[in-house]
């Protein structure tokens, strides 16, 4: 039998144990036995894991007589670290309103934040386990096959998280995003705001005018700011949520992307333009997990320390065609990428001789962003 099966649902169990009775190796997750009628002497148990399922005590001690590992449930978290599948805005924003923050997303943080760096045993199990089913969501998501490659033509989006809604960057990346959904590239991002937010909202307004989606921005960009912000951040507005449930409104029914946020770097507002949210408490899974899946690549648009960082992180993977794949790799700014910092240049000097030197772009244009992933699609390491 294939070995590190992962059973999470009823249906599951009774489709597997229909073939099988043998349940070595089978890890079986956040199930409710507590009210079926099963002959736990007929199983084969050896390494056999029943994780946060609920039994009776009856049934409990039998299967743990029989050889079987079974841990308890969590109890009293604010997230479940048994989900099978992602996050949606609607379910981390719940709880939220115009004038309090009492959102799910919001109790989590708060929660993690408590014991950030030294969670005691049963709390950083409880988050590892929560990101390894986090990760699982996404692996279903996306499609991957025995090489790596996806079912979805990824590309990811980074950039700084406090640009500001409406800004040249902004409306370039929105465009970009754009025109890359209407190609059928699956647009994803970190999750937070400014970059992240606009390319979801560009993905979110694909197979709409460029009309609508000047009258999006216009409408998120009407931020109302407390008086005492010295140096205002869009996430901060009072209204920053609601201008962006206000374009949810006027446009439904936006086109399918992903966001890949963080609880590590504190509380920002759900991104309510993505329509999966794959949310970690380790911010280094998190990134690892976005780079490696965008395999038909990755635009940087202009970012400080954390964008940096994210760069010579995929640069890293490109040089040593880490995921099986080469990708391309474009840069939205000139003036960011060469006049002020001149990372685009350490980048050609590094891939000198390398095969994704092919694969470094620049440019100022949303369309030219579009035209160059179009035309250099992922190159088999």
């Amino acid at each position: 039998m294939e070995s590190g099966i992962l059973i999470n649902s009823l249906t599951a169990w009774y489709n597997y144990t229909k073939e099988s009775k043998d349940l070595t190796d089978l890890v079986i997750q956040g199930i409710n036995f507590r009210n079926e009628k099963i002959d736990w002497s007929q199983f084969v148990y050896e390494n056999t894991t029943f994780l946060s399922c609920a039994f009776n005590r009856n049934q409990a001690t039998e299967v743990i007589s029989h050889g079987a590992i079974v841990y308890p449930k969590f109890k009293n978290l604010p997230y479940n670290p048994n989900r099978n599948t992602l996050y949606t805005y609607q379910e981390l924003l719940e709880g939220y309103n115009f004038e309090n923050d009492a959102s799910v997303d919001l109790k989590i943080y708060q929660r993690f934040v408590k014991n950030k760096y030294n969670p005691p045993l049963v709390e950083a199990m409880a988050q590892r386990l929560h990101d390894f089913n986090i990760d699982e969501s996404l692996r279903r998501l996306m499609g991957f096959d025995k090489k790596g490659m996806t079912e979805k033509k990824a590309v990811g989006f980074m950039g700084g998280h406090a640009t500001r809604r409406g800004s040249e960057y902004y409306v370039k990346v929105a465009k970009a995003a754009k025109l890359l959904a209407e190609k059928d590239y699956y647009i994803m991002t970190g999750g937070g705001p400014g970059i992240m937010e606009a390319a979801n909202l560009g993905a979110y307004m694909a197979g709409r005018s460029d009309e609508d989606l000047a009258t999006a921005i216009e409408i998120l960009s009407d931020l109302d700011f407390d008086n005492q912000i010295e140096i205002p951040r869009d996430y901060l507005a009072k209204n920053y949520v609601n201008n962006a449930l206000k374009v949810l409104e006027m446009f439904p029914n936006g086109k399918e992307n992903l966001a890949i946020p963080t609880w590590f770097y504190g509380h920002e507002p759900s991104n309510v333009f993505a329509s999966h949210i794959a949310k970690y408490f380790s911010n280094s899974l998190r990134e690892d997990t976005l780079l490696a899946m965008a395999l038909y690549g990755v635009v940087y648009a202009p970012g400080s320390a954390g964008t940096t960082q994210e760069i010579f992180q995929e640069a890293a993977q490109n040089h040593y065609g880490t995921f099986g794949y080469y990708s391309p790799m474009v840069f939205l700014s000139k003036k960011r990428y060469v006049e002020d910092t001149s990372l685009y240049s350490v980048l050609h000097q590094l891939a000198v001789d390398q095969p994704y030197k092919e694969l470094l772009y620049l440019t100022d244009d949303p369309e030219l962003v579009s035209e160059f992933i179009q035309n250099h699609p992922p190159v088999p390491v």
